[in-house]
């Protein structure tokens, strides 16, 4: 008889359904299918969108979402959670229940507050719910510099004002285990990422910042990390290794329709292309001499 083969590192992801295949559940089943890992989806939201924007949703009842995350738990060993978007402070309830449940497993947050497009996702009670019960229970939270002005923001006229070095604390002040604040919306020549912790910096990554606007970029490198962390790497080698794939992605990606284009998840499968000199080396890393964290 055939023998039957080792089960790959089963990741959890919880987010929308994107029908156009860029960002949301699609985005995080390719990515952790792509990085080797068996993924299991638990839908919290149905959205009506394409690739420029989207145009409706529907947020799926908190006992569906408990529901599927649960049955699921019951018949299969988790080694990671990833949350995308949320949907109603409601789900946010389920999900924070469901991880003080299984305190082991590392959560990866993706803070969807809006779409790729701008589009709105998550309104002040949303907010409040991850500020209050799912932060403290984050192993890493990954916003961009808006995304983490937004949620450690305590004053609504006060979002604009405060500096990357603030938001990330006042998040780790919240309970985060770790911060992840992304320089996609930066107008710098180069993407910088800082990942902070409660002992500091524990390192900055500099990527080569590539020229179109792309469609579930975040959802990629969240899941990735995610995947990185099942398979069992510390928290601050899972980033990088998180990163470096993502970047490829984003180097990959292609235009299927008018709007943003899609990171290609499955690059590696497909017909390589030459690289650059430039583009062979995208990164310039430095990594802060910091004692390891404790999610390492």
């Amino acid at each position: 008889m055939t023998p039957i083969a080792p089960t790959p590192p089963i990741v959890m992801t919880f987010a929308g359904a994107d029908p156009s295949g860029g960002a949301g559940i699609q985005a995080d089943l390719l990515t952790l299918a792509s990085l080797g890992c068996h993924p299991l989806s638990v839908i919290t939201a149905i959205t009506v969108q394409d690739t420029r924007s989207v145009e409706s949703f529907l947020v799926m009842d908190p006992e569906w979402v408990s529901d599927q995350a649960r049955f699921l738990l019951e018949d299969m060993p988790v080694a990671a959670f990833k949350v995308g978007m949320i949907g109603s402070a409601d789900n946010v309830a389920v999900i924070a229940s469901i991880a003080a449940d299984y305190p082991d497993i590392p959560l990866i947050l993706d803070p969807v507050l809006a779409s790729d497009g701008g589009d709105p996702l998550a309104d002040e009670e949303l907010l409040e719910a991850i500020r209050d019960i799912l932060l403290p229970l984050t192993t890493l939270i990954t916003p961009n510099l808006p995304e983490a002005r937004r949620l450690a923001a305590t004053q609504p006229d006060e979002e604009d004002d405060l500096d990357q070095e603030t938001a990330a604390h006042r998040l780790l002040a919240a309970g985060a285990g770790a911060v992840l604040i992304t320089g996609t919306h930066d107008n710098t020549i180069k993407v910088y990422n800082t990942l902070y912790t409660h002992n500091g910096i524990a390192r900055r990554d500099s990527w080569a910042r590539l020229p179109h606007r792309y469609h579930g970029s975040g959802c990629t490198l969240a899941a990735a990390i995610a995947g990185a962390m099942a398979t069992g790497l510390p928290l601050s080698e899972a980033v990088r290794e998180a990163q470096e794939y993502t970047w490829q992605t984003l180097r990959h990606s292609y235009r299927p329709g008018m709007g943003q284009s899609i990171p290609d998840r499955l690059f590696w499968a497909r017909e390589s292309t030459a690289l650059t000199p430039a583009e062979a080396t995208p990164a310039d890393t430095a990594a802060a001499n910091m004692p390891p964290t404790a999610a390492e």
